[in-house]
């Protein structure tokens, strides 16, 4: 054809400017990649400026957060809740999780006084979540349940970054609002914690259940999602410890918490694998241990969040191995 024709006799010209027509492209895209980058940064730093949301009945006004870096813990156990848009499942975990930490307080009143803390971080939600927490720390108190408010949307990762800097317990359970997962289960990883000498971060995990029921009633782009990740987590970053990075039921230890969350910039689909990957750079111990969890309808993965998923993983990996992020111990 004529195009054809055209093509074959410029392509002897073009073919050598290629490279040079390329050039302002790839600046092009490093400007932008590395503005991406800075902003993680920035609203990391913003974060660290939050101040505790007012709850009537508990306070009057804004206090300042506590902070990880206190010298004393003043409880056992800090549970980190981050909360977007979570107004009909919060109840059913808030329940749950009370229940029990509630009953373990008053079975050791008198010998070992266990002490804990929820923190619900409601991630800049546009629904009654706010109010929900609210309730809770009115009915057990300011101390025992804290609200925290993002300003704005910033992903699940800055919520729980966020929480767990401003926790005041021994060890800081992560733990998802969809209830998915049993909480009496952080008694098993409890018990991990335990054989890692009380610190480092002890994982729940799914990996047993690859093969179950619930795994193969998902849809075929499901499945292709959730192998793609892990092809990711492995090879892009590098964690190969850790069978499933993104159970949302982690126990960490205050140290190790403030090493991980205080270096941390990632902010949505890919902040876990970041903390497992910031783990093998400052040598901290790591275990999986397997939780009770129960598929939960309303996943939020799509196609195009692969995309972003290794867009994340890339700058993590490229970030701190070229000194664009800095690793603070």
């Amino acid at each position: 054809s004529m195009g054809g024709d055209v093509l074959a006799l410029l392509w002897p010209v073009l073919w050598p400017a290629l490279p040079v027509m390329l050039v302002p492209l790839v600046a092009i895209l490093t400007r932008v990649w590395m503005s991406w980058v800075r902003q993680l940064d920035a609203v990391a730093a913003e974060l660290s400026d939050a101040s505790w949301d007012p709850v009537e009945g508990t306070s009057a006004s804004p206090t300042p957060l506590p902070s990880i870096r206190d010298a004393v813990a003043r409880h056992d156990l800090s549970v980190v809740v981050p909360a977007y848009n979570e107004e009909e499942r919060l109840p059913l975990f808030m329940d749950e999780a009370l229940a029990y930490l509630c009953k373990r307080r008053d079975e050791t009143r008198g010998h070992g006084d266990f002490t804990f803390e929820v923190i619900v971080v409601d991630d800049g939600s546009t629904d009654g979540t706010k109010d929900v927490a609210a309730r809770y720390a009115r009915k057990y108190s300011g101390d025992v349940v804290r609200c925290l408010q993002l300003r704005r949307n910033c992903g699940k990762g800055a919520a729980v970054r966020r929480g767990a800097l401003a926790s005041r317990g021994k060890f800081v359970l992560f733990a998802d609002a969809d209830g998915a997962t049993r909480f009496s289960d952080v008694d098993r990883l409890e018990d991990a914690m335990r054989s890692l000498g009380s610190e480092g971060v002890v994982a729940g995990s799914r990996a047993h259940l690859q093969s179950s029921a619930a795994v193969a009633r998902r849809s075929a782009l499901r499945n292709f999602l959730m192998h793609g990740f892990h092809a990711l987590v492995r090879f892009v970053a590098g964690v190969r410890n850790v069978k499933d990075t993104q159970c949302g039921f982690k126990l960490f230890s205050r140290d190790a918490a403030r090493m991980l969350f205080e270096n941390c910039r990632l902010r949505r689909w890919a902040f876990d694998v970041e903390l497992f990957y910031l783990a093998q750079r400052l040598s901290l111990p790591v275990k999986e241990v397997s939780v009770t969890w129960n598929e939960i309808p309303g996943s939020k993965v799509r196609m195009s969040g692969i995309a972003s998923i290794a867009l994340e993983l890339f700058t993590c990996v490229v970030a701190y191995s070229f000194g664009i992020w800095q690793i603070h111990v």
